[in-house]
């Protein structure tokens, strides 16, 4: 996902799509021999919680079953506010009691200035609540402008993408960056070819690539309630979930959409940073905007091929689609744009269909439209799957964290 501008009053409410369900997710750590121990977390994200659901609130809702978790959102512009003594802070709780922070701010400030009221705030709230040993947990090097001056005991970079190559980044964020690597004592990719990235420039990174709620996608496989929306919808269905942008290649799926006139396209998601009047339309494809977390399994449960239709640009370069494996695990056959990280492994193992063209990618959709009853392909998918979740990616991730803190100490 993106990094984003500081939020304003008007777009911001509009955005609240894709969703996790108000019930948290359970975390079923694995050996009776684990155990937690840490402080305080403090994330610094460029995503809106209630966006959408995806890699900081499947991993941070986890840790808030075990400890205190604090997550500072981008700031909320008032157009109606022009003194600086209106800055304040919104909280609002959410999954297993995570705190999210909203900075309250007057429009007109300048970017020294908006940090500088953030880092007040922030400041000010850590003394409140009594957050005197804590540790940092950054998604944007963006944030370090409002909280370097703070002393965190262990700082933890989870780089989930390539933020400086995608559109609108800030001109600074590469610099940031480096600076960021300078402080942070551990390094988590969101894939494997950022990893091989981010590890040429810090000594500690470590690989976590994206992984799966399969209870939650595996109901797909069950017969659920159509939803309203795609119940009028012709098979055979051809489908997508996540945010509408610039990774979106919407010249291949305006293609495909005109070579099959028999297929029917349906696109699940916010539009973000692109004009919608730019989307192909077309009879067969249908945008039904976005959808909360716990929909998307009856979306699934729908479709007879699931895709990902990424362009080849730079901000796709990095990419590790959660959605491949959430896909997969709905029993869906997958067809994909060349992205790095779906070829290794999923079309190194023949889990998922790798196509780079229109002509390519429509053979690929004819080919899977039979591929659910291959059972030797269900049968391998359900393996490989059994090797990855969100619970054994933070696990793992907690252990090392206590190591490194073990060892600092």
């Amino acid at each position: 996902m993106p990094p984003s501008t500081a939020a304003e009053a008007a777009p911001r409410t509009s955005v609240n799509n894709l969703t996790a369900p108000s019930s948290a997710a359970k975390s079923a750590v694995s050996g009776s021999d684990f155990t937690y121990s840490l402080p305080d977390l403090v994330c610094f994200a460029h995503l809106h919680w209630d966006f959408v659901w995806q890699r900081p609130q499947h991993l941070l809702s986890r840790f808030a079953q075990h400890g205190r978790v604090f997550y500072v959102e981008e700031p909320f512009l008032h157009h109606d506010q022009t003194e600086e003594s209106f800055a304040h802070f919104e909280v609002k709780e959410r999954q297993n009691g995570v705190k999210v922070l909203v900075a309250h701010l007057p429009v007109g400030l300048s970017e020294e200035q908006s940090d500088a009221l953030q880092a007040k705030l922030l400041t000010a709230y850590f003394a409140e609540n009594n957050i005197s040993k804590y540790l940092f947990w950054y998604y944007t090097p963006m944030a370090l402008s409002k909280s370097r001056h703070l002393h965190p005991v262990l700082t933890v970079y989870d780089c989930m993408d390539e933020l400086a190559a995608f559109k609108f980044a800030p001109p600074k964020l590469r610099e940031l960056e480096q600076e960021l690597f300078q402080k942070a004592d551990l390094v988590f990719t969101g894939g494997q070819s950022l990893y091989e990235a981010k590890s040429l420039q810090h000594h500690d990174a470590h690989a976590f690539p994206s992984s799966i709620d399969k209870d939650h996608f595996g109901q797909a496989r069950t017969k659920l309630a159509e939803p309203a929306d795609q119940a009028g919808i012709a098979h055979p269905r051809v489908g997508f979930f996540g945010v509408v942008d610039e990774r979106l290649d919407i010249a291949l799926l305006g293609e495909l959409a005109a070579a099959h006139p028999e297929w029917q396209f349906v696109i699940i998601g916010p539009v973000v940073k692109i004009d919608p009047a730019d989307l192909p339309r077309t009879a067969n494809i249908h945008y039904l905007g976005g959808k909360e977390y716990k929909e998307l399994p009856a979306y699934l449960c729908g479709w007879d091929v699931a895709t990902l239709l990424f362009a080849d640009n730079e901000s796709t370069k990095f990419i590790s689609p959660t959605k491949t494996p959430e896909y997969l695990a709905a029993g869906k056959p997958v067809v994909s744009t060349p992205i790095r990280d779906v070829v290794r492994p999923y079309g190194e193992l023949n889990l998922v269909q790798i196509a780079s063209t229109a002509d390519e990618f429509g053979q690929a959709i004819g080919t899977a439209l039979h591929q659910t009853q291959d059972t030797n392909w269900r049968t391998r998918t359900d393996e490989y799957l059994a090797t990855i979740s969100w619970d054994l990616t933070w696990q793992r991730m907690v252990e090392l964290m206590q190591q490194r803190l073990k060892a600092k100490a």
